[in-house]
């Protein structure tokens, strides 16, 4: 599958969002091959991990962030889950998986409860082993400072809005990957 093929679909325009998410997905799988070559031992599918890092935020445009010219008329972070129902239409169940659970270090059903948040109340923590490394590659880089990686401390900070299973999960995913 070519992911780019899937993101012309949903974006077939060339303008400032497609080029944000285009950008932010590349430094995405770029740093997801990374961990896949530092970590041979973990058998990771490297296709696979292009494909899916490449299509992880392919729902941002069904969301409302205007700083990243984003229009839609749901919460960011509806995102992942509305890209999940996307991409699990075109046929790809493994690569929405991705899409659903790289939220944050992954979203806790209790925490989604607990915080009221505007996703469906289930688990989306990532589970496979490519799932971890995408989400966790995904913490380096924002989509408004385009092709900057953050720090470790500053990926980590991002993550503290999210409770501290996340941050728990975040350190885990330090020391396994890096």
């Amino acid at each position: 599958m070519n992911p780019v093929n899937l993101i012309d679909k949903y974006y077939p325009e060339s303008n400032q969002l497609k080029q944000i998410l285009l950008i932010h997905s590349k430094s995405v799988a770029d740093k997801a091959l990374q961990i896949a070559d530092k970590h041979p031992e973990l058998n990771l599918d490297r296709e696979f991990l292009y494909e899916a890092a490449m299509l992880h935020d392919i729902g941002i445009f069904l969301t409302d962030a205007s700083s990243i010219f984003c229009f839609g008329d749901k919460p960011y972070i509806c995102h992942g889950y509305l890209g999940a129902e996307l991409v699990s239409r075109e046929g790809f169940p493994k690569h929405a998986l991705v899409c659903e659970r790289h939220t944050g270090a992954g979203l806790e059903l209790k925490a989604i409860v607990e915080q009221n948040l505007p996703v469906p109340h289930r688990e989306m923590i990532p589970v496979s082993m490519e799932e971890q490394v995408i989400c966790f590659a995904d913490k380096f880089f924002s989509k408004t400072h385009l092709n900057i990686e953050k720090s470790v401390d500053k990926a980590r900070k991002s993550i503290s809005k999210y409770g501290a299973e996340g941050l728990e999960r975040f350190d885990c995913w330090c020391r396994m990957f890096l």
